[in-house]
């Protein structure tokens, strides 16, 4: 470039004669303060990605932990119902200020900014993956220990965008039993992998049905095949959920901070041995 300084370091033009790396991160706003980040993801929808969100956020905030939830799914999102929030983040002059849940989670989403938030979210995806950045930058996240980041499924650009702006101690993945399922999941595997950023736990969803008359586990959606690719790829902390009619239920009403997981153990130490 002809006006160039050759002081990459300073410059934000991501030029072919760049020698310093261009730094994608987007930074938290003056007054805001996020300690450990993780991101849940999944391959494909449908396998019960904010449902993990909210069980890992919620089981953090009951051990007096300030946690906060950064809902992502901009064409999706489901966190503010399963939490029960409603009303509307507003500005004030360190930032957007987030709804508080019941427990007290910090929470941002696109329905909480919508004047309508059954009015649909009709984007393209630079603008989605703005809007995110938006929700980590200029949101006032006030000395939160954790953050949990409800991602969209795929690989596409809110991941992408979610992985190069802001800073992930780790990633949870959440799947499915289905073996199409458990092949998507190693995409995701490989794509948190390629931008060197942690698997801290797979969580198997819907895994089996466990009958309340005889104890008898049914595996519903077929065999797991969930170990096989944790072992392939060195991840300790595995999951399975069953299928659980009361947590599908206070998700419903809003009440999923008075539920518990106990099955979710393994993965939420992971989370708290960052």
């Amino acid at each position: 470039m002809a006006d160039c300084n050759h002081d990459c370091e300073s410059c934000s033009s991501n030029c072919g004669e760049r020698t310093v790396p261009f730094d994608f991160t987007e930074k938290l706003n003056e007054y805001s303060s996020v300690k450990k980040v993780i991101g849940v993801v999944s391959g494909k929808g449908g396998v019960g990605k904010s449902m993990v969100t909210s069980l890992l956020a919620s089981a953090v905030n009951k051990e007096g932990n300030r946690t906060a939830v950064l809902d992502a799914d901009i064409t999706g999102p489901s966190i503010p119902k399963i939490f029960g929030v409603s009303g509307s983040a507003y500005m004030s002059a360190k930032g957007v200020v987030p709804v508080k849940s019941a427990g007290g989670i910090d929470i941002i989403s696109i329905n909480l900014v919508l004047e309508n938030p059954e009015d649909p979210v009709v984007w393209r995806g630079p603008i989605i993956a703005g809007a995110v950045k938006q929700f980590w930058s200029e949101t006032f996240w006030d000395n939160e220990d954790y953050m949990f980041i409800d991602m969209p499924p795929g690989t596409g650009d809110v991941p992408l965008t979610v992985f190069q702006s802001i800073p992930l101690d780790g990633i949870v993945i959440v799947t499915s039993p289905q073996e199409l399922v458990s092949m998507i999941v190693e995409k995701a595997v490989k794509m948190a992998n390629m931008m060197n950023i942690p698997v801290l736990g797979i969580v198997e969803n819907m895994s089996y049905f466990k009958c309340p008359d005889c104890g008898k586990e049914h595996k519903i959606f077929g065999e797991s095949h969930i170990d096989e690719i944790a072992k392939k790829y060195g991840i300790k902390a595995v999951t399975k959920l069953p299928i659980n009619s009361a947590l599908a239920s206070a998700a419903d009403k809003g009440k999923i901070e008075e539920e518990e997981a106990a099955e979710i153990a393994p993965v939420l130490e992971a989370v708290k041995n960052l």
